[in-house]
This record gives structure tokens, sequence and C-alpha cells, in this order.
């Protein structure tokens, strides 16, 4: 999914926030890229597992989409691009890790879009006021969303 906020953006810092709860290690990544004109991307993978290979594979692979997604100045262009190359490298008898994402990317001037797959969540903080740039992908997740 995409969405594109009409307002001029000067993006000018950023935060992440993570709890392991009870796993043995973090397996979620973050990762920003800006280009020579100031196109910046920013980049959360939400890995699947507790491993050392799933750790290790979330921050590649959040490094890879952050710099896709700053490189075509579009959101959701860059995950789709990564996602096909993480496709096309999985085979029959070769399983790669998993995650859900998000990337935003702000190309000066004002374009700001975002772009997700599964339950990764994103905020805008404008004015004082969190906006809620994602939804989730899994009815589980929606049902919960709206139970609260």
């Amino acid at each position: 999914m995409r969405e594109d906020v009409d307002e001029d953006l000067a993006v000018t810092s950023y935060a992440t926030a993570e709890r392991s709860g009870d796993r043995a290690l973090q397996c979620d990544a973050t990762a920003v890229c800006t280009t020579p004109d100031g196109t910046r991307a920013y980049a959360l993978l939400d890995g699947v597992g507790d491993t050392l290979a799933v750790r290790s594979w979330t921050r590649a692979a959040a490094r890879r989409l952050a710099r896709a997604a700053a490189g075509g100045a579009d959101a959701e262009a860059g995950l789709r691009a990564e996602y096909k190359h993480y496709a096309a490298a999985r085979t029959a008898d070769h399983d790669l890790p998993c995650a859900a994402a998000v990337v935003a990317v702000h190309v000066p001037g004002g374009l700001f879009s975002t772009a997700w797959s599964g339950d990764a969540r994103a905020y805008l903080l404008l004015n004082g006021h969190l906006r809620l740039l994602t939804e989730d992908h899994k009815a589980a997740g929606r049902v919960t969303a709206t139970a609260t």
C-alpha cells in the first residue's frame, strides 16, 4: 500500500523504539539512506524469529530497502523491488528469513510516501499530532486495532 502526504514536510528528525520482550535476540532493524539530492528513505523491518541468521538478514535487508527506496525516490517502488529480489533468491531447498516492513521516503519539495507489508506501523508526528500512516495487513491485527 502507498500513501502520499500533500503537505510540504521538512523532515528533520526520526526516531525508533524497540522492546525485545522475551526474545533472545533483537531481530528488528532500521536503516536510513539519503541521496545527494536530499531524498531520504527510512526503513524498518520487524524480523520473524530470534536467531543470528534472522538478525543478520533483517539488518542487511533494511539497508537494501532504504537504498532502493531513496534511489528511486519512491517508497512503494523500493519495497516492490526488494520483494522481487528476495523472492527470486528463494529456492525449494533454501528458505530465507522474513519480516514485516515499512519504508517512508521524503523528497525535497514535499513528497512524502510510505509503503508497507505485514503488520508494521509507522506514524507521522506533525504539529504535535500523531498520524498513523499504515494499516495492519492481517485480519487479526485489524481486529485488535479496532477492539481497543
